[in-house]
This record gives structure tokens, C-alpha cells and sequence, in this order.
């Protein structure tokens, strides 16, 4: 009975289902061996040798195949499709040679399944191979071209910017692209302009807008209304003419569906849609792809099989109406630069399921096989008929043309079921049109923009008093008397920060890494604290400035878009069997280990001016009064220099420790710059910025004093409370901060009661003078800690010692008793610091939020247990108890029985 290998065992129990008890299907859970990190793992001096090591969590897994090939001679490794899963099944090989489980007479094939399905498991059964010798190679070559990259830079780092944490062949150029992106928009100049559009209606009554194109005879460019006063004459200009329509242009149009999905469009649609980011949206596609609901999710592809394209155009038929399938298939050609890494798209495997049939559990999981079922479909799908017109409205001189666009939707097609997000901000050419003939008057709307007005008015920087007779302006706006005709201010925006979708996107464009490492490259510069992620835009921090910046200057080649997308084409030659391995590494390592060095003899003090230099636009932009931007504007007398410590960089002045002075990188003004808020009590009070974030500090540090008073400024749930922000802060508030812990008064019983704001809001504590530890209180408003009076806080106090609660290390009440699992022990509802929770031995559930303690049943209890479980998947479990014992393997499952 040959022994069937997979990477998860989420991936075994489903292809069990189809092979039966034939095969034994056990999981090698995930990469068997790696390059252990330390020096000669990869060694250039001997032909680029490499040191492999199983790793401790694997030793288990793979005993247990050696084990069962002792009965079962015959070893079939169906990992992945693609070039890791190619690696894993020659790791796999060549552990198992090595412990001589894998003798001369074991036979070993590779299969390999683009979906699990019983059809597509069965033929690959059908069909073994050897294992692709090119292809592995590739990824040896990548594994030493990344450890040789990490292993060399990342120490260069460590000693040359305290706080960098780490280089990487792909995640530095990903990084630079971020970074770049930032210094762009820090260095936009916005341009003002105006545009003036007009409320117009039909003989018939139907209203329609239209924008200003020729004004004064001449077609309008952009910027040609530069300020308010042109927006008035323009206003005045059309208000003053009779308009009539000069010419109606109808012109049908179609629109294409998009091509099915492959990963990095999955993962730029998943991050448009949904905010998923690329990491979730490749964990939850996975699931997918083991669960047998897709194909396989890491492809370079967009082709579809035949006999998918004719169940696609069947479920179509079937759904929405024979209108709907055309007349032929629609054929996507491959994106994938080889045969050896192009599988197909991403599709559903069964196509006449959608989300709802099958009942999937996973919030994420059930959106992103909604969303792929979709886009498969739409992709055979007839066009969409569009009919876009255009209308030009003049007046009889040939002064002022408007014109007026819209579509109206003749048949929906694709449109019916799915259409593609965009990342950038649609125009209004979509609205539909009233019914407008050649000829006849556009006469003024009866009807006001008046509400486009105000809402203009509420971004408006100044208000214009004295704007022209007949007119109202409010600074950002122009609205003629009539109310008709409308005149807004705009200004030209700099480029937008990268959202994962668009940053893959870029990455794609520019050849740099491939769909399967997309998502572990963005998360790995976001877990090196090099990026953050606001509002689903990705924004570098200090220390991902300065590795940048650093790399550029002193590795520049290697961090490179060109050279690294040419890296990629060679690693693709070598997947092909048309490139050497060794050959690629040879000629990168000879100038890499040169670059390595030239730098490594380099002093911190050296380094830190090549980056000063390089940096300077950036910190030291002009001053408005015209002063040197490099002088202190603290003391007045220090030059700033760029400065580097474990949190990253930061400016700071060179007269310290005389002078304290310390803003970010970002430049003067921004969130972090220190900031004299006044003097109190001959003390100067400062706003600063620290390691866990903004505080107020009184005074200096000086020999005699050299922790000076500080408070940090008041946060709940990770933001600044209402009105305590640093941009809200002032002396009075500083003060006010700076009198805490706040002494509330003396106890009855002994020892001052205190009131301050911890890490988890605001308390009061008092130690009484037999007790070990203070006892804590949490207020539950953050002002109470300036006004609670010594009458509540003695209640408080007292109410607490009463009722003692949870303490470290004590054991939670149970807030109801929900009875027994099947599998054996108690089941319970708690009270979480995160809400309330179901819990059974070690599983714990979250409840709904509509869901209340009180409510929840046995049954719904088992359904939160059991969907928590299914969430771990083949994460490590706690020692088997009871109910462990009864819960089966993949193993388990496929052994003779």
C-alpha cells in the first residue's frame, strides 16, 4: 500500500477521501529542512554548497513516513504544484535516502493535482513523473541567493544602523518602492485650479449637469482658472448667455469581462473589496484549495481548462439565460514566463456552487470563494452593451462650451453578476442622460447647487467676502445667483501612498519576486516594523527611511527594480533548464561579496554623513523666515545631523547633551518633533516624543535631576482621547498631566490613596498597611482621575477588596453553565478582557457580538467550539486529553483498518 505524502493535513483527509484505504496519506506540514542560520549554510568557496537541517518540529513528521514505509514500499510525493512544492518533495526524498528509509528497490514518484477533486487526484494517480530536477533547482537557487543576500547584509546592518533589522533580496526593493512613494508626495507642490459646471434642464423638464470646456472662444486646460476671481468671470460668463444644444454624439461601446483570477490580481481584488491584505487573502485561499472548493491558488496562469469552460458556460446558461453565454469560449492566453511554474487560474471546482451552497464557516473564507466563484463566471460571460453619449451645449457667440457625458446600459452581460474594483477614483462620464435633442435651448435649472456649495464651503481655507455682484463665494466655491452654475476649487494631489493592492500591482509590473512570495514579502517588512499599515495604505516608518536610504547609497545595484526583475528572468531560465544554477550564483556572489567589504570597513560616523547627505531635501526643506534650516531651533546655536538609535533614526542637535533637542526624520512639523509648550513655575514644559509614543515632560534632564517629571499623553483602545492629542496639546493640558499619580487623601485605615493613568486607563491604588500588594481600581472616564473625591474612592476601594474578582494566575467564573461535551469535560461562558467567551478544555470561542452571555445554548456552544477548531487547522495541540483521543488524523484515517 504506497504512502501518499502532502504538505497539511487539512490537504491529506481531503485526498483520502478519494483515494480510500488503497493508500496510507500522511502530511509532511510544510518544508521538511532549511538552511540553518548561521555562517556556511551556503558556502561560495565550495561551489555553493548547502547545509540542510531538519527542523525540530519536522523530525516527528518525517519519522512517521520512514515509519510507515517499513511495511508500505512505496513512496508517492504529492506536495504542491509549483516549485516549493517541487522542493518539499526533494527535501523529502533526500531525508528520507539519507536515514535509509528509501532503499534501492523503493519506488518514488511525484504526482501533482491542480485541484482536489476525485477526477483530478485520480488521473494525476494515473499519470506519476520524477521529480523536475529544473525546477528545484530554481528554488535552490533563490534559497541561496536569499540567505547569501540576508545573511551577509542583514549583519552590515546590525552594526552600521542600530535598529535595522534586516535585508532581503525581494523585501528591500518592496520596501524602496514604499519609501520612494512617501518622499514623493513630502516633496508635491499642490496646484491650484477651478472647475465650473451648470445645472441645465430639457424643454421636457429633466435636469442634467455639464462641465465648462471653452471659455472666451478658447478649449480649457486644466489650469487655465487658477484662483477664484478667473472662477467668477467664468461663473458671470455662462450666466450671462443663452446656451442651446450644438451637437448629440450616441456611440455604442461594449466592455470586456476581466480575465480569471491568478494570485496577485486574487490578491489586489481581495485588498480592493474587502481591505484583505495579502498574507489573509493567501491563508484563506489555501483553506480553499485543501477543502477541494479551488484550484490551486499560487499560478501565474489565467488560462482555464477546457472541460472547465464548459461547465463555466453551462452554470451561466443555467443561472442567468442561454443571453447570457456567448456565442463562443472566451480564450485568456498565459502571463507565466515558463510552462515549468504556469498553472491554471484560480477557479472555483465545481462552478454551479456559489458561497451560499457551500456553507462555509470562515468570514474570509466564505467572501473570497464568493468573490472568485464570481469573477470565473463573468469571465465567459457575454459582454456588457453600453450606449455613451456626449452633449455639447454653446452659446451663440462661440465664448462658452459645456458638455454633458453619460451611458446608459443596454445590456448588462458580465455586469450582472461581477465588475472589477478599481484603485483609482472613477469619473462621472457613467451618469445617464435624460433624452437631449440637437437644437433645442439648455436652459438654466430651476433647481440650486447650492448643497455642492455649502459642502465646498467646508474645506474652504478662507472666506471671500468680496465676491462679485450676484454671486456668493465661500473660499472654496463660486455659486451664481441664479444657484444654476457652480465654480469649485480644486488642487492637484500628490500620489497615492500604496495599498497591498496597488503595491503587488507595482511589484507585478516591474517583475520583482513572484505571486507566492508576494504576500510573506509584505508582511515580513511590516513585521520588521519597517512599514505600517493606516487605512489599508502602507506608510514607511523612520527605520525603513534609513535602511532605504543606506541600501541605495551603499548597495544600490542590488536593490535595483532592474536588476532585480533580470535576476527573476534568470531564475525563470533556470526553472526551464536553460541557465545553470551555479553559474547564476557565481556571477552574483562575485560583486555582492565586494559591495559586502568595501562597507563593512566603513565607520557608523562615516555612514551617518553619506546618509545626512543624501537625505537633506528631506530634513532640512526650507525655512518660511528663511533661517538655515540646519540650526537648532532650540537652542539656536547646534547643527542638526541625522542620528540613529534602536527605534531607528531621528534628527537630533550636535551640542547634546547640552541641547536635547530630537524630532523624526519626517521633517519639522511632524508627529513626534519636541515642541515648547510654555513655561510653568520658571520650568519649561515640552511636548516629546518617546519609544511608546508622545509625553509631556517638565524641564530638562540635568545632573541634579536627571529624570525629569513626565507624563504620556492619554490613550484608550491604542488612540489619543478626544482633545489629547499632541496637536490638541497646551500648557494647561501638559500641566494638568504632569500632576500625576494625583495624591486623592489618606485612608481610613492607613496609606494614601493614589490616582493615575496606566497602560490600561485610568485607576486608583491603595496599600493599606498589612497588605503584601496594592490593591487597583480601574475609572471607567479618564477624567475621573482629576476629580474623583475621597468619599467614592474609599467606596471603590472597598467594593473591590469585598470582591476581589479575577487576580493573576486565579481562575476565571464562569458567568453560565452550559453542560457537557460529547468528547467529555465542561463546557461555560466567561468573561474575557475582550468580551465574553465559550470554553472547553483548551478550546476558547469567541461569542457574536449580538450574541449575550445569557442566551447561548448548548448547541450554539458545540457550533463555536467546533468552528474554532477548524480555524487552528494543523497548528501544534496542547497534550491529548479525552477528547484528543478520540479525534482522528489524516494518519488515522488512511491506515488499514
Amino acid at each position: 500500500m504506497p504512502v501518499v505524502v502532502v504538505e497539511s493535513p487539512a490537504k491529506a483527509k481531503t485526498i483520502n477521501k478519494y483515494l480510500g484505504s488503497d493508500y496510507t496519506v500522511l502530511a509532511s506540514y510544510g518544508h521538511v529542512r532549511d538552511l540553518p542560520p548561521k555562517d556556511g549554510s551556503v558556502d561560495p568557496e565550495h561551489d555553493f554548497a548547502m547545509t540542510w537541517e531538519i527542523a525540530n518540529d519536522s523530525r516527528k513528521h518525517v519519522a512517521a513516513i520512514a515509519e510507515a514505509l517499513k511495511s508500505d514500499n512505496a513512496l508517492i510525493l504529492a506536495t504542491d504544484p509549483d516549485r516549493e512544492g517541487e522542493a518539499i518533495s526533494w527535501h523529502l526524498k533526500e531525508a528520507l535516502t539519507k536515514r535509509r528509509s528509501i532503499k534501492k528497490d523503493t519506488p518514488v514518484s511525484r504526482v501533482t493535482f491542480n485541484a482536489i477533486t476525485k477526477a483530478a487526484v485520480t488521473e494525476a494517480m494515473a499519470n506519476p513523473r520524477e521529480i523536475d530536477a529544473p525546477l528545484v533547482e530554481a528554488y535552490l537557487a533563490r534559497r541561496a541567493l536569499d540567505y547569501l543576500v540576508g545573511f551577509n547584509l542583514s549583519p552590515v546592518l546590525w552594526r552600521k544602523l542600530p535598529g535595522a533589522r534586516s535585508a532581503g533580496r525581494v523585501q528591500s526593493v518592496c520596501l524602496r518602492l514604499i519609501v520612494e512613494r512617501e518622499m514623493e508626495i513630502e516633496a508635491f507642490k499642490p496646484r491650484e485650479y477651478w472647475q465650473v459646471k451648470a445645472l441645465l434642464t430639457t424643454p421636457r423638464g429633466q435636469e442634467y449637469e455639464a462641465r465648462l470646456t471653452v471659455l472666451g472662444g478658447k478649449k480649457l486646460d486644466r489650469f487655465d482658472i487658477e484662483n477664484a476671481t478667473q472662477a467668477e468671470l467664468a461663473v458671470q460668463a455662462i450666466t450671462s448667455r443663452a446656451l442651446k444644444i450644438a451637437g448629440v454624439e450616441a456611440k455604442p461601446s461594449t466592455r470586456n469581462p476581466a480575465a480569471p483570477f491568478m494570485t496577485s490580481t486574487l490578491q489586489q481584488e481581495a485588498s480592493r473589496k474587502f481591505g484583505m491584505g495579502a498574507r489573509a487573502c493567501m491563508s484563506a485561499a489555501q483553506r480553499l484549495y485543501e477543502a477541494g472548493h479551488i484550484t490551486y491558488m499560487r499560478t501565474d496562469g489565467i488560462d482555464m481548462a477546457p472541460e472547465a469552460v464548459s461547465a463555466c458556460r453551462d452554470a451561466i446558461a443555467d443561472r442567468f439565460g442561454k443571453d447570457y453565454v456567448p456565442g463562443s469560449p472566451r480564450i485568456y492566453k498565459n502571463k507565466a514566463k515558463n510552462a515549468q511554474e504556469a498553472h491554471e487560474c484560480i477557479r472555483p471546482t465545481d462552478m454551479t456552487k456559489d458561497a451560499a451552497s457551500l456553507k462555509l464557516r470562515e468570514d474570509d473564507q466564505r467572501k473570497l470563494y464568493d468573490l472568485i466563484w464570481k469573477r470565473t463566471l463573468a469571465c465567459q460571460m457575454e459582454a456588457a452593451r453600453l450606449e455613451r453619449t456626449t452633449v455639447e451645449i454653446a452659446s451663440e457667440d462661440g465664448q462658452v462650451g459645456l458638455r454633458a457625458t453619460g451611458q446608459v446600459v443596454l445590456f448588462d452581460g458580465f455586469l450582472k453578476i461581477y465588475e472589477e474594483g478599481r484603485d483609482d477614483v472613477a469619473d462621472d462620464d457613467d451618469k445617464r442622460l435624460p433624452q437631449i435633442m440637437q437644437g433645442e435651448p439648455a436652459a438654466f435649472a430651476k433647481a440650486s447647487l447650492q448643497a455642492q456649495f455649502d459642502k465646498a464651503g467646508e474645506k474652504a481655507d478662507a472666506v471671500i467676502d468680496d465676491s462679485a455682484p450676484g454671486m456668493q463665494s465661500n473660499g472654496a466655491a463660486v455659486l451664481s445667483e441664479n444657484g444654476a452654475v457652480l465654480a469649485t476649487q480644486s488642487h492637484t494631489q500628490p500620489p497615492p501612498r500604496y495599498t497591498e493592492a496597488t503595491l503587488v500591482k507595482k511589484m507585478e509590473e516591474l517583475g520583482i519576486g513572484r505571486p507566492s512570495t508576494y504576500a510573506s514579502v509584505i508582511g515580513t517588512i511590516q513585521d520588521r516594523e519597517y512599514v505600517r499599515k493606516e487605512q489599508n495604505r502602507l506608510i514607511p516608518e523612520d527605520k525603513g527611511r534609513i535602511v532605504t536610504i543606506f541600501l541605495l547609497n551603499f548597495f544600490r545595484t542590488y536593490v535595483g527594480y532592474e536588476f532585480t526583475a533580470e535576476l527573476e528572468n534568470e531564475l525563470d531560465e533556470v526553472s526551464a533548464g536553460d541557465l545553470d544554477y551555479k553559474q547564476l550564483l557565481a556571477k552574483f556572489w562575485r560583486d555582492f561579496s565586494a559591495a559586502i567589504a568595501e562597507t563593512s570597513e566603513l565607520r557608523i560616523a562615516e555612514v551617518l554623513d553619506v546618509l545626512d547627505d543624501a537625505l537633506a531635501p528631506q530634513l532640512y526643506p526650507p525655512r518660511e523666515d528663511g533661517s538655515d534650516p540646519r540650526i537648532c531651533p532650540k537652542c539656536g546655536q547646534g547643527r542638526l545631523h541625522l542620528k540613529t538609535s534602536r527605534t531607528g533614526g531621528f534628527v537630533g542637535c550636535g551640542n547634546y547633551p547640552e541641547c536635547t533637542y530630537t524630532r523624526p526624520i519626517a521633517g519639522e512639523g511632524a508627529d513626534g518633533e519636541e515642541r515648547l509648550l510654555g513655561i510653568d513655575q520658571e520650568d519649561e514644559i515640552w511636548l516629546k516624543a518617546g519609544r511608546f509614543g508622545p509625553y509631556v515632560q517638565r524641564g530638562e534632564p540635568t545632573p541634579e535631576n536627571k529624570k525629569p517629571p513626565r507624563a504620556s499623553l492619554p490613550k484608550k483602545g491604542g488612540a489619543f482621547l478626544p482633545g489629547w492629542s499632541p496637536d490638541d496639546m497646551n500648557l494647561e493640558k501638559a500641566v494638568t498631566l504632569l500632576t500625576l499619580p494625583r495624591e486623592v487623601g489618606m485612608h481610613p485605615d492607613g496609606g494614601v490613596i493614589k490616582a493615575n493613568l496606566g497602560r490600561f486607563g485610568p485607576y486608583i491604588m491603595h496599600q493599606a498597611p498589612d497588605e503584601e500588594k496594592p490593591v487597583y481600581v480601574n475609572l471607567k472616564e479618564f477624567q475621573e482621575v482629576f476629580e474623583i473625591g475621597m468619599n467614592h474612592a474609599v467606596e471603590l476601594l472597598a467594593e473591590k477588596r469585598a470582591n476581589p474578582g479575577r487576580g493573576r494566575g486565579s481562575a476565571a467564573k464562569a458567568l453560565k453553565e452550559l453542560g457537557d461535551h460529547p468528547d467529555g469535560g465542561k463546557i461555560a461562558v466567561y468573561e474575557g478582557r475582550y468580551g465574553p467567551y465559550v470554553k472547553w478544555e483548551k478550546v476558547n470561542a469567541t461569542l457574536p457580538k449580538d450574541l449575550e452571555p445569557g442566551d447561548v445554548s448548548l448547541e450554539k456552544a458545540l457550533e463555536l467550539l467546533a468552528e474554532k477548531q477548524a480555524k487552528k487547522g494543523g497548528k501544534k495541540k496542547a497534550p491529548a486529553k479525552k477528547p484528543a483521543a478520540k479525534k482522528s488524523t489524516a494518519k488515522k484515517t488512511t491506515k488499514k483498518g
